[in-house]
C-alpha cells in the first residue's frame, strides 16, 4: 500500500531523482535486514523468531525490548491498514455511515481469516501475492507505454520532467537548493521505509511452515530481484510519467485517486483503468492488515513461551493455534475506528508514523542481533556455509544495516525543528525511551546479562534438517517452473 499510493506523495517531496535515491538507500537496508534474519531463521526455524534470537544470542532484556517493540509496532499497524482499506473503499462510496460499517466487515473477515489458522492465511496470502505482483508489473508495464507515446494522448514524455521541474526538489529551506534538496532526500526516508516495511514477515511463520529452511532461504534469495523491480523501478517509472509539482499529487485522499499511476492514466486520457487499480490496492491492504495481525499474534505467542508475556496467551488450540494470542491482537484492529471523528484522526496519525519508526528499530535489532550470532559462530567454530542459507555478504550487510537505522531513528524527525509542536516531536522520538526503557527495566528486574560468544547456545530446541525439511520436488511441467521462478 505504501508504494502503490505512498511513492506520490515521495515524488511530490524530493522530485523524481531524490525519490529513487531515497527508495534504493532504504531498499539496501532493509535487504540487510533480511538476509541477517533469513540467515538466522534458516538456523534455527523456532517459534519466537529474532526476538527469540535477540533473546538467546544478545541479551534476554534486548530479546524482551525487541520482542515487545515489534509486538506492539505490528498490532498498531492493523487499524493502519483496516483505515487504508476503507477509505479506498470511498473512491466508489463516499458515504460516512457505510464506511463505519466497511470498517466493521474488514475486521471481521480479517479476523476470522486468522482464526481459521495458519492455512487459510497462507492459501488467501497466496492470492494477495498474485493480485499484488499482477497489479505492480502491470502499472510499470503502463508508464513504460505512457511514457514512450503509446497513451490516447501520444505524448512521449522521456525523461522530459527530469528537466522540467527538475530531477529534485527542495524541502523546508528553498536557499542554498543543495540543502533544501538534500532535506528532501531526508524527508522521504520515513516514507520510504513504511513502503518496505514487513519484509521480515517471511520469517516470522517458521515454526508454522513446511520445510521452513528451504523456502525460507528461497525466499531471501528473491527479495534482492524484487526490490530492484518492483520498488526500484517502480519509482524510476513513476517519477517518468508524471513531474512532481502536479497538483493532484498534494491530495491525501487515501485512494487510488492520489496514485501517480492513476494520475498519469488521467493525463493521458485513460478511462476505466483506475477503478482496476483501487480494487488491487484494496487488496493489498487487506493483505497487509491480515499479514500484521498474524505477525503480532504470533510473536505474542513466543514472548509467553518464553516467560516474558502473560502464560495464557501461550494458550493453543488442538491445531496449534495460538488462540488467545490471536482474539488479543485482534481487538487493536478495533483502534480503525479512532479515524471516524476527525478529533481522534489526528490520534491516529500518530500511530501510523510510531509504526514506522518502531519498524526501524525492528531492523536495527535484527542486525545487531546477527553481528552476535555472526561472532557467536565464529568462537564456537560453526561453519555458517554448510547452512542451507548464508550470505556472502556478511557480516558487512549487518554493519550497514546497524548504522544506517541507528542513525535514522536518530534523524527521522528533523522537520519538526523547522516547525516545533510537541505531539510532533513525542511522535517522532518516543520510540527511543520506551525501547531503552523496556531493555533497561527487564534487565535490572531480572539481572540479566549480555551473553560472550563461548556460551551461546546453538544447539537446544533447533530441529535438525532431517526433522524439518520434506523430500525437494523438482518443478516438471512448464507451469510449475514459472511457479517455481515466481513463488
Amino acid at each position: 500500500t505504501g508504494l502503490f499510493l505512498g511513492s506520490g506523495k515521495a515524488l511530490a517531496r524530493a522530485g523524481p531523482l531524490g525519490a529513487l535515491l531515497a527508495y534504493a538507500f532504504i531498499g539496501s537496508v532493509a535487504y540487510s535486514s533480511l538476509c541477517s534474519v533469513g540467515e538466522m531463521t534458516c538456523f534455527a526455524p523456532i517459534s519466537g523468531t529474532f526476538p527469540h534470537f535477540a533473546a538467546r544470542w544478545v541479551d534476554p532484556a534486548f530479546g524482551f525490548a525487541v520482542g515487545w517493540n515489534y509486538f506492539y509496532t505490528q498490532a498498531i499497524t492493523v487499524p493502519v491498514e483496516v483505515t487504508a482499506a476503507q477509505i479506498l473503499l470511498t473512491f466508489w462510496d463516499d458515504d460516512h455511515n457505510r464506511g463505519i460499517a466497511y470498517t466493521a466487515i474488514i475486521l471481521v473477515f480479517m479476523c476470522l481469516i486468522n482464526l481459521f489458522g495458519v492455512r487459510w492465511f497462507g492459501e488467501s496470502e497466496f492470492i494477495f501475492s498474485i493480485i499484488k505482483l499482477t497489479l505492480i508489473t502491470g502499472l510499470i508495464l503502463f508508464g513504460f507505454i505512457i511514457d514512450l507515446g503509446g497513451g490516447p494522448d501520444h505524448d512521449r514524455r522521456g525523461f522530459r520532467y527530469w528537466k522540467n521541474p527538475g530531477a529534485l526538489n527542495t524541502y523546508l529551506v528553498e536557499e542554498p537548493k543543495s540543502t533544501g534538496r538534500f532535506l528532501a532526500i531526508l524527508g522521504v526516508l520515513i516514507q520510504a521505509a513504511f513502503s518496505f516495511q514487513g519484509m521480515e514477515l517471511v520469517a516470522i511463520a517458521a515454526s508454522e511452515t513446511e520445510s521452513p529452511r528451504r523456502n525460507i532461504a528461497k525466499a531471501v534469495r528473491r527479495v534482492f530481484y524484487r526490490i530492484l523491480i518492483f520498488y526500484i523501478l517502480g519509482v524510476l517509472i513513476t517519477g517518468m510519467i508524471i513531474p512532481y509539482n502536479d497538483e493532484n499529487l498534494l491530495q491525501d485522499t487515501g485512494t487510488a485517486a492520489q496514485s501517480p499511476y492513476v494520475i498519469a492514466m488521467r493525463l493521458a486520457g485513460v478511462h476505466g483503468l483506475p477503478h482496476v487499480v483501487n480494487a488491487a490496492v484494496f487488496s493489498s491492504a487487506f493483505s497487509a492488515g491480515n499479514s500484521f495481525l498474524f505477525t503480532s499474534s504470533r510473536i505474542l505467542y513466543g514472548l509467553a513461551l518464553r516467560g516474558q508475556a502473560p502464560r495464557i496467551f501461550a494458550k493453543c488450540t488442538s491445531a496449534g493455534l495460538p488462540i488467545v494470542a490471536v482474539l488479543f491482537c485482534s481487538l487493536f484492529s478495533l483502534l480503525a475506528f479512532l479515524n471516524v471523528s476527525s478529533s481522534s484522526a489526528q490520534v491516529f496519525t500518530w500511530l501510523v508514523n510510531l509504526t514506522t519508526v518502531g519498524g526501524i528499530f525492528t531492523w536495527m535489532a535484527i542486525n545487531l542481533t546477527y553481528l552476535r550470532f555472526y561472532a557467536g559462530l565464529k568462537r564456537q567454530g560453526i561453519d555458517r556455509k554448510k547452512f542451507i542459507y548464508y550470505s556472502n555478504l556478511q557480516p558487512y550487510l549487518s554493519y550497514w544495516g546497524v548504522f544506517w537505522t541507528s542513525l535514522i531513528i536518530v534523524i527521522n524527525g528533523f522537520d519538526v525543528f523547522w516547525d516545533f509542536t510537541a505531539a510532533g516531536f513525542l511522535t517522532a522520538y518516543i520510540n527511543i525511551p520506551i525501547f531503552f526503557g523496556l531493555y533497561f527495566g527487564y534487565k535490572i528486574w531480572k539481572k540479566t546479562k549480555v551473553w560472550r560468544p563461548d556460551e551461546m547456545d546453538f544447539v537446544r530446541g533447533i530441529p535438525t534438517i532431517e526433522e524439518t525439511e520434506a523430500p525437494y520436488v523438482p518443478p516438471r511441467t512448464l507451469g510449475e517452473k514459472i511457479f517455481e521462478i515466481v513463488f
